[in-house]
Formats: structure tokens, C-alpha cells, sequence
């Protein structure tokens, strides 16, 4: 019987793909629950990508797989991680032609990533509460310092961004700042409920200083009441991590890996994450920034540590 051809391909589906595909590891291949989990997670990504292309996974090109390869790797994602990543999207190829459904490999010709390629390291949400844990909060500068780990891990800035944040561009209530990014480039990104929670108490202590004029506008201050620099964030990172007793070298570009590993592992959009990351820019208007807001906090209401409900 001939389909329709304005009936959707049913069978093409990207859950029926997804679910067809699972079956085969567990029946066909043996695989572990585990690994078969982490390789349906990771399929995910790859279908989710290759929907906002307007790509079919049989139409996948090698082209289509490097730029994918490519965007996870700017992500931050460890080697190790990437390396299974890419044995699972190269076992769902591998089912495709199995099935029938294509007749070439886009992954024949590319290589696998090197495990021991160097790549910023991630911390696990483990030694991110030991550094936080190791803040000292009896210290004058302590309230700030727990309001930049919890705005750095919770929301993934860039330090550039984090100093430059204006008190006009935090939205405590909606939960969400609009941050300046690389060209000039503005985007959303929402804060975490711990993060607007120290946020609030550092304001409280922020108002106790004598501000210098120039830096009023900055969330962020010294306890001169100027503005932080970039060495002064790396001193507060690099003391907290070694109080915590981790080796890793860590530095506030860490938190930022972070934040997208912990995501992207977790399951989230790999189209969301790239946007609140700062890869593309976004539109600021009172219609985008809404509509914005709900779908990027559905993402880490769903896979994010610190946007857990009742944190």
C-alpha cells in the first residue's frame, strides 16, 4: 500500500527511530542498560541537532556530522564523553543501513575523538559544592563570592560577561539576566532559584559600600566599591577549588564547561544549551525575551542540579 504523500512518515519518526534503535543494542547487541541509556541520550542530541537543520537522519552527510562533532566539542564536553558520544551515533548509523533505511556511513572517513585530547576540564556537582562549601561567609566578601559560583555555574557566563553585568539587566523576580556577549551580542539567560537567592544577600552587603561612580552600574564589586577584574575571579576560583582539595585546573571558564557538560549529559536541548551559552545571538525584545524565558527555564528546570524543584 502506498503512503500518502501528504501523510507524515510515521516510521521515520524521530521517537520510533530512537526506540527501534534502543531495542537493537538491548536485543541484538547485548549492550548494559547503562550504556544503552547513554547512547539513546546521545542519539538525541544528534536527532534534536539535525531537526533544526531540517535533516533527516538519512540524509546525514559527513559534512553534517563534523559540524555536529564540532558544536559538542565547543560545548566543553570531556574527551572521554565525546568518545562515547561518538561510538553511539556511529552504532545508530550502523542500525540505519542494518534496517534498510540508508545506504552509506557519513561516519566511514571520520575519525573518533582522542580520548586524551585536551580539553577544559568539568567538574562534577560534587566538587562544585565543595567549593562552595569552602567559601568562608563570615568574610565581608563572602556573600559576593557565593552569589558569582552560584551565577557562573547556574547560568554558564563567560567571566567578560559576569563582570560586565549591570544591575539594569538582572531580573531577580523573573529570574533571568540579559547578558552582553562577544560582538556586542545580547542574549537571555536564566538564573537559578539559589542563585537569586544569594544574589538578593549580596545586594544587602553591596549597600554597605562606598560605590565609586564609574562602577555603580556593576552588580559585582570589590570591597572598594570598584569594579572586579578578571584576575581577582580567577584568585577567588582557584582558592576555593584548591580549599576543596581538587587537583583539576580549574579557572571560572571550568564552571562555564561545567554548566554545558552537566546539561548536555543530562539530556538537555543541544539547540538551548548553544543559545544560553552565547554561540548565536539573540533578539531582546519584550515578546522574545517572554516566550525566551519559559522555554530556556523549561530546559534547566529539567536537567540542570541547581534548578531541581525545591533546591
Amino acid at each position: 500500500m502506498m503512503q500518502d504523500a501528504d501523510m507524515p512518515d510515521v516510521q521515520h519518526s524521530p521517537a520510533l527511530l530512537l526506540r527501534d534503535f534502543t531495542g537493537y543494542l538491548r536485543l541484538e547487541r547485548a549492550m548494559s542498560p547503562n550504556t544503552i541509556e547513554a547512547y539513546g541520550r546521545d542519539v538525541t542530541h544528534l536527532l534534536t541537532w539535525l531537526a533544526f537543520k531540517s535533516l533527516r537522519p538519512e540524509e546525514c552527510q559527513r559534512s553534517d556530522i563534523e559540524q555536529f562533532m564540532a558544536d559538542i566539542h565547543d560545548l566543553g564536553l570531556t574527551g572521554r564523553s565525546q568518545a562515547r558520544l561518538f561510538a553511539g551515533i556511529r552504532q545508530f548509523f550502523r542500525f540505519l543501513r542494518l534496517e534498510g533505511r540508508m545506504n552509506h556511513d557519513p561516519m566511514e572517513l571520520i575519525d573518533a575523538p582522542r580520548r586524551g585530547m585536551h580539553l577544559p576540564d568539568v567538574l562534577s556537582l560534587e566538587e562544585i559544592d565543595a567549593m562552595i562549601d569552602a567559601i568562608d561567609m563570615s568574610k565581608p566578601e563572602g556573600q559576593r563570592n557565593r552569589a558569582i559560583i552560584e551565577t557562573l555555574y547556574g547560568s554558564g557566563l563567560r567571566v567578560s560577561e559576569l563582570l560586565a553585568l549591570s544591575l539594569d539587566r538582572v531580573f531577580l523576580e523573573e529570574q533571568y539576566l540579559i547578558v552582553e556577549g562577544k560582538g556586542s551580542k545580547q542574549r537571555l539567560v536564566p538564573l537559578s532559584p539559589v542563585a537569586v537567592v544569594h544574589i538578593e544577600a549580596w545586594l544587602a552587603d553591596r549597600e554597605l559600600l562606598s560605590i565609586q561612580s564609574r562602577d555603580a552600574h556593576l552588580l559585582f564589586l570589590n570591597r572598594r566599591g570598584a569594579g572586579l577584574t578578571r584576575q581577582m575571579i580567577f584568585h577567588i576560583i582557584r582558592t576555593l577549588a584548591a580549599l576543596a582539595g581538587i587537583r583539576k585546573t580549574v579557572s571560572p571558564h571550568t564552571l562555564r564547561h561545567s554548566f554545558a557538560t552537566h546539561l548536555l549529559e543530562g539530556g538537555a536541548n543541544l539547540r538551548a544549551i548553544q543559545e544560553m551559552l552565547g554561540h548565536e545571538s539573540l533578539s531582546t525584545t519584550e515578546l522574545y525575551v517572554h516566550l525566551d524565558r519559559t522555554r530556556l527555564r523549561a530546559e534547566l528546570l529539567a536537567h540542570h542540579p541547581l534548578f531541581r524543584e525545591g533546591v
